[in-house]
């Protein structure tokens, strides 16, 4: 199976002009990571290795840099169920103007194969991943003023580990992150809308991001204030262990739909419309924020 997922790298399609982002590219990234060959992507199996290859030869083809020399960050962490779990985290990055970081996060794994049944995970999260990669690809051209560090998280599912082993990394520089932008879940959604959260827990970003004209796509703030009980989703992903650490943060995402952690959330269900202008939208707030924040 890890063979067949490799091979099937081949024939990509031309870029278009029409958009900022590759976004044809961006969408036969997505397709690639949910396809069956790469077994739902559970952390600690050859689907999630054949998942990393992948990351890593885009980022390589990219020319993007890396500080590790393979990309690879590996780390391992107990289980709630008692076991040692080995998995790794992917770190990349274009360096800015300035030394200060933007780390844009996205997990790459997904619940694997249960009862034979696999779940590909193409909304959660083969779609942020993909639209990380196309995002590194823009600032490989467009130099940004903050530096972008692309972290491509391991063991998400399993309780946020791969972005509180990016936390504890002492290979980057903890001091110089001065916003974490997450994607998870950003191309399913059947209303034209795209949440982002973070901005009640800082304010300074909420004119910042109302700012950003993303019509006809509606960019809706909020699921970020305890009054909302489950629906707060102030540590429901990646997102959490850095707010935790006082790192500001805002999370995109979409809510949560029919095919959400089930064997339905593949490639054909993806409203490719919908996740193109989303993803357009988040790199428009990026824009906006390198600029304007100090």
């Amino acid at each position: 199976m890890l063979i067949s997922f490799l091979l099937c790298l081949i024939s990509i399609p031309a870029f278009s002009q029409l958009d900022r982002l590759d976004t044809e590219y961006m969408l036969e990234d997505l397709r690639k990571l949910s396809h069956d060959a790469a077994e739902g992507r559970r952390t600690g199996t050859n689907g999630a290795e054949a998942a990393r290859r992948f990351i890593i030869k885009q980022l390589e083809d990219m020319n993007a840099k890396s500080l590790q020399d393979d990309f690879r960050h590996p780390f391992n962490f107990v289980s709630r169920g008692g076991d040692t779990i080995q998995a790794e985290n992917i770190v990349a990055y274009i360096k800015g103007e300035e030394q200060t970081a933007f780390v844009i996060t996205a997990h790459y794994d997904h619940l694997g194969v249960r009862n034979g049944q696999i779940y590909n995970g193409a909304d959660d999260n083969a779609s942020g991943v993909a639209a990380m990669l196309a995002m590194v690809e823009y600032f490989k051209s467009n130099k940004p003023r903050h530096t972008m560090v692309f972290a491509a998280l391991d063991a998400e599912e399993m309780g946020l580990q791969g972005a509180k082993a990016f936390l504890n990394d002492e290979s980057i520089p903890q001091d110089m992150i001065k916003l974490n932008i997450n994607m998870d879940m950003i191309s399913m959604n059947d209303k034209n809308e795209l949440y982002v959260a973070g901005t009640s827990h800082y304010p300074n970003l909420k004119p910042i991001v109302e700012s950003v004209n993303v019509l006809p796509l509606q960019l809706k703030l909020g699921h970020d204030t305890p009054d909302l009980g489950s629906d707060d989703w102030t540590n429901s992903s990646d997102h959490g262990p850095f707010h935790k650490r006082g790192i500001p943060f805002l999370y995109f995402g979409v809510e949560d739909h029919a095919h959400y952690h089930k064997p339905t959330d593949v490639f054909e269900n993806v409203n490719q419309d919908f996740y193109i202008k989303a993803t357009h939208a988040i790199l428009d707030c990026i824009l906006a924020l390198d600029s304007s924040l100090n």
